[in-house]
């Protein structure tokens, strides 16, 4: 049987600090663990699904993003978060949300993809699974962050209904003045082609710093924040997640190959500079097409990002 060489990509959030900002050695060494997480896979043998897994479980394990360990604190200074992966080879998908003290939230979602008949479960629900198929859990301190809780007690004082996308130098507000937070994280999400010519995509977030309680972005919605389908594509996006759900811009992009011809880049460039920005959406995503094209297209100040193909060392990148 034929292989064709494997690439994948991954995001660690749209937005970042500015350029004059921090120190962004170990943002390029968490993204570039994760994609030797993923490519190790790849390299031997292994799906595209099991790849973007390993390399969304290495970010969340990651305390410098907003997943797992790094997620971030709600309104009531707790944690909710989401996941969810895509397998492009049969359009399987499983997610959650809203979940709470599961250690890696997109092996949560693997298992809803694995063990039951559905595709999204949430709270409770989501969690008696995690319980009953042996997914790793934690307690609250492994969630606790002094700097993270800072960052809620900032986004509180600025007043009430506020919410900081922590990624990015724009914020999502109910008011009408955007405030500024210094975000250093940011949602993750990964894409991958493997040997046997399959696509996939994961993605995993904390949500939004002060977010109200119960609140789901984008990142659970299959055809919003994650999409794969090998006669096209796999996208895992990142940033406003209000609007990537209004814009469904995981089935768009994919819309676009399938039904007007366009390529990866035409339809990623389509949706991400046009449509979504059209609405007020910030953000991006990383993709890639059924023949290894990569593409990570972004409207905002930057997006931690980084691909890797067969053969070749990890490269990242956070500003254009």
């Amino acid at each position: 049987m034929s292989t064709v060489p494997f690439v994948i990509a991954v995001h660690g959030g749209a937005g970042t600090i500015s350029p004059e900002q921090a120190n962004e050695a170990p943002y390029h060494e968490g993204l570039q663990a994760a994609l030797r997480a993923g490519a190790a896979v790849l390299e031997a043998g292994g799906s595209a699904l099991d790849a973007v897994q390993a390399a969304v479980q290495s970010l969340e394990d990651c305390p410098l993003f907003n997943a797992g360990c790094g997620a971030v604190y709600t309104a009531d200074a707790t944690h909710e978060m989401d996941a969810s992966v895509m397998d492009g080879s049969n359009l399987k998908a499983g997610a959650v949300a809203g979940v709470h003290g599961v250690r890696n939230p997109v092996a949560l979602a693997r298992a809803v993809m694995d063990h039951t008949n559905h595709v999204l479960l949430v709270g409770e629900g989501a969690v008696r699974l995690a319980q009953e198929q042996g997914v790793p859990m934690a307690d609250a301190a492994y969630f606790h962050s002094e700097e993270r809780l800072a960052q809620l007690q900032r986004v509180r004082a600025q007043g009430a209904g506020v919410m900081a996308l922590d990624h990015s130098a724009k914020t999502l507000t109910e008011k009408p003045t955007p405030i500024r937070e210094d975000g250093k994280h940011g949602t993750v999400g990964a894409v991958a082609l493997d040997q046997h010519g399959n696509v996939a995509a994961a993605v995993s977030t904390g949500g939004l710093t002060n977010k109200r309680p119960g609140r789901v972005g984008d990142s659970p919605i299959v055809g919003a924040g994650i999409y794969a389908n090998n006669a096209t594509c796999a996208i895992a996006c990142t940033g406003t997640g209000e609007h990537f759900l209004r814009a469904c811009v995981g089935h768009d992009i994919h819309a676009r190959m399938a039904y007007k011809g366009e390529s990866l880049e035409q339809a990623g460039e389509a949706v991400v500079h046009g449509l979504l920005k059209d609405i007020g959406g910030s953000g991006g995503l990383v993709s890639v097409d059924a023949k290894g094209h990569v593409h990570m297209p972004f409207n905002s100040v930057g997006m931690y990002r980084g691909v890797m193909r067969q053969g070749e060392a990890p490269q990242s990148f956070i500003f254009r």
